[in-house]
């Protein structure tokens, strides 16, 4: 390749396959310089927002479920905080453990699921999870075992694996038996170890020297490391309620993409794992930090590319909360608190294993929902990952074609989006100019 066909060449990848989600990607570059970065989401919108308009507010969680088989967790505890916000009401502390335990089930499955199967690959230079299944069979096994533990911690709370059924706003149907809980303790122990060595083996993978200046957005939970509720907090010292957070966070359409562009503030900014470390690393446990140290993990981590060990490290953290949840469990007094309708607008925000979650609805005085708004982490995050993907472009005109190809690929899954579900997901082609 001549110096001139790599400053002057157009990257593109038009069908994302076998993804949550159907996109494109397209960098063009003229004289050196990346003329436009364009991340592109063209699968036919969901209405997911219209369907719960002229629902009953108690339907909210079983229907937001539906929006994603990874993390539905999420979006059921977004869609009850939030109703129970508009309603006024406060559930109990064992109810609220109880949630808690839930969401690290789902930490513990998906992170799992992202580092194994869809991001570990790209740094051994295998196409997808069955490849590296064959060079590394203990490692893969060790994330299968790992995916497996946090499906059943999600069973056993939920009522299911995929999609719980035990969910409810104001808590759950039923408290789960003493026995059936207490039976999850070794379980989490042998996970906590694995996640543990998982830590250890994606620290030892090479890394691009690639850093950005990231406008970092996480919740703050006083004595927590956030997952289930907290007032969002920005990197440059600011905080917000829900509501002032939904009404600064604005969403753009843009017309090459069905995924709207959120920015906060007038500014893109960055949620997920390395949002939370930075803000909120000095509130994980000790085994946790332990292992960050351990990993040589800076606070705050400005590498998206070791976004995988930060990710491992919320493993080792999920693993060992939801063990600490498991071993005080006692089962609550009532499943659920009562929750009555009123007119009034609620939000309710939660950290996603892929970043924050909000969802703001008004219902009115008979529960019925007038308005409903959900803004998942990847809109949020779509305007950054878009950034990513210029400085590696920028940073990487020397590589070859498929080396190109290659990095651009681990840029869009370092932020594990929504579309992001295959390990090879890219196809992309190179035109020169």
């Amino acid at each position: 390749m001549t110096h001139g066909a790599r400053n002057n060449r157009t990257i593109s990848a038009v069908g994302i396959a076998r993804v949550e989600g159907e996109g494109s990607l397209r960098v063009r570059v003229r004289d050196g310089l990346v003329e436009e970065v364009a991340l592109d989401i063209f699968e036919p919108p969901r209405y997911f927002e219209a369907l719960l308009v002229g629902r009953h507010f108690t339907e909210a969680p079983d229907i937001t479920a539906r929006i994603c088989g990874i993390c539905p967790v999420a979006y059921q505890m977004s869609a009850c905080l939030a109703m129970e916000d508009a309603c006024g009401v406060v559930v109990d502390e064992e109810i609220t453990a109880l949630r808690r335990l839930l969401y690290c089930g789902e930490w513990i499955q998906s992170h799992a699921l992202h580092i194994y199967l869809l991001h570990a690959p790209d740094f051994l230079g295998c196409l997808d999870a069955v490849e590296l299944a064959e060079l590394d069979p203990v490692s893969v096994t060790r994330g299968l075992d790992l995916k497996r533990t946090g499906n059943l911690v999600m069973q056993t709370v939920g009522g299911r694996a995929v999609h719980p059924v035990n969910v409810r706003v104001g808590g759950f149907y039923r408290s789960p038996e003493l026995s059936s809980i207490r039976a999850l303790a070794d379980p989490l122990r042998r996970a906590r170890d694995a996640a543990l060595a998982t830590v250890e083996w994606v620290a030892g993978f090479e890394f691009p020297d690639v850093t950005n200046d990231y406008r970092f957005v996480a919740l703050d939970q006083p004595g927590h490391y956030a997952i289930d509720g907290g007032r969002p907090t920005t990197s440059d010292g600011r905080t917000y309620s829900g509501a002032q957070f939904a009404d600064r966070a604005v969403e753009e359409h843009v017309a090459r993409s069905t995924a709207l562009h959120a920015t906060l503030d007038g500014q893109h900014y960055l949620t997920g794992p390395l949002a939370r470390f930075a803000l909120n690393a000095s509130r994980l446990p000790q085994v946790a930090r332990e292992a960050a140290t351990a990993a040589g993990l800076a606070v705050p981590c400005r590498n998206p590319f070791q976004s995988i060990v930060v990710r491992a490290v919320e493993l080792v953290f999920a693993c060992d909360e939801a063990l600490r949840l498991v071993e005080r469990y006692e089962p609550p007094r009532r499943a659920a608190v009562e929750v009555l309708a009123r007119a009034s607008t609620g939000t309710g925000t939660t950290e996603a294993p892929r970043g924050l979650l909000l969802h703001q609805y008004d219902i009115d005085e008979d529960g019925v929902i007038r308005r409903a708004r959900i803004m998942p982490p990847t809109s949020q995050n779509q305007l950054t990952i878009e950034d990513d993907l210029r400085h590696v472009v920028e940073g990487g005109l020397s590589l070859d074609d498929a080396e190109l190809q290659w990095r651009c690929e681990q840029a869009v899954r370092n932020h594990d989006p929504c579309i992001s579900c295959a390990a090879h997901f890219l196809d992309l082609t190179v035109e020169r100019s």
